[in-house]
């Protein structure tokens, strides 16, 4: 789609608190109307200044913030029909579930029964139709975070920002709340902004991510593209679990290259994000693409490896073994009688295909 097209435009925005140092540094970034886009990224990266900013809630250093094809760098907070929730859930204590759905659209001076009518249905979209007259005290976190959520969503705003909102939940509930906001998010078409530190919430719940860090946009992709084919080795480290393996680049043949480990062994990988012959690079590679004492016409990367630790993870078995030095390198092992036998302190082989090891750049 064409720039126009974009629902939210940031256009070289940055941001410092202090005049000195960037908090996010020069951001260009499109979304569309009815996507859900989560900025991903460890804390300090900028992820979260770029939601208030967009929220109204701080004002942008340097650049432009449009929405809906209208710039809202200098419309207050109130003005730009943005619904929002909080990890916090910031509902008020002394008010009723329906005195907290209520307040935004008295704000916006809806009649009684409009008011009641979009409270039943934002209620009905969360499943607490029958909490209207209970206090936020008097509901657990998971019911706290759903009237929050249908507070976002009940003046039907065209876009709904979300600062870390399942933070404060306990494992089950949180799963069970990600995929309450994506079959929310999938009715509606609402445009959801939504910010984490949380990868596996970032993979399940969204259209597309954009990874934050140092104030920049690392990788933005959708969920598969950034797991399976991150573009750097922050990307390939942060998404999900991932094995490094350092050496220098001996050959670049077309789309792969040849490298020679800091061990001394020699693989061929992807080249991916390579400077050129001599030059050091990592080779990122997913635990669950390396084999366990394949035949030698399978892989073509073969190396020697020990096991040292096997950890019983019911559907997978994971095993930390010695590999070029390595002491740290993983192999999710499927759970079946085939590897039963493993035991620590085994001497084995392990292989992984050219297309499954990716050279990318050497974290500064």
């Amino acid at each position: 789609m064409s720039t126009s097209e974009a629902y939210v435009q940031f256009k070289n925005v940055q941001k410092s608190y202090d005049g000195e140092t960037m908090v996010v540094k020069n951001l260009n970034l499109d979304i569309q109307e009815g996507e859900f886009l989560t900025m991903l990224g460890p804390s300090g990266s900028g992820k979260t200044t770029c939601l208030l900013m967009l929220a109204g809630f701080e004002t942008s250093t340097h650049g432009e913030i449009i929405l809906n094809g209208k710039p809202i760098n200098n419309v207050p907070p109130h003005k730009r029909n943005i619904g929002m929730v909080f990890q916090n859930y910031a509902l008020f204590p002394h008010m009723t579930v329906k005195e907290n759905l209520a307040f935004p659209l008295k704000v916006r001076k809806l009649s009684d029964s409009e008011i009641d009518s979009k409270i039943n249905r934002a209620l009905e979209m969360v499943q607490l139709e029958g909490f209207k007259n209970r206090r936020p005290m008097q509901l657990s976190g998971g019911q706290q975070q759903r009237v929050a959520v249908a507070r976002a969503l009940v003046f039907e705003p065209t876009l709904v920002l979300m600062d870390e909102p399942l933070g404060a939940l306990d494992k089950k509930l949180r799963e069970q709340m990600q995929y309450e906001i994506k079959h929310i998010h999938e009715n509606l078409g609402v445009t959801i902004v939504y910010v984490t530190h949380d990868q596996s919430e970032a993979l399940t719940m969204s259209n597309r991510i954009a990874v934050f860090n140092d104030g920049i946009i690392q990788q933005l992709a959708n969920p598969s593209e950034l797991y399976e084919a991150p573009e750097n080795t922050f990307v390939a480290q942060f998404i999900g679990e991932n094995n490094t393996l350092k050496g220098r680049v001996e050959e670049i043949n077309g789309n792969s290259c040849k490298i020679t480990l800091d061990s001394g062994d020699s693989v061929d990988a992807m080249a991916v994000n390579v400077d050129s012959v001599g030059s050091e690079t990592t080779i990122s590679l997913r635990p669950e693409r390396v084999f366990i004492n394949p035949n030698d016409n399978t892989c073509k990367n073969l190396v020697d490896a020990q096991v040292l630790e096997l950890i019983y993870l019911g559907d997978h078995i994971r095993s930390r073994v010695n590999v070029c030095g390595h002491d740290d390198f993983i192999v999710k092992v499927p759970n079946s009688t085939d590897h039963a036998q493993l035991k620590p302190g085994d001497r084995i082989r392990v292989g992984w295909h050219v297309e499954d090891a990716r050279a990318l750049d050497v974290p500064v």
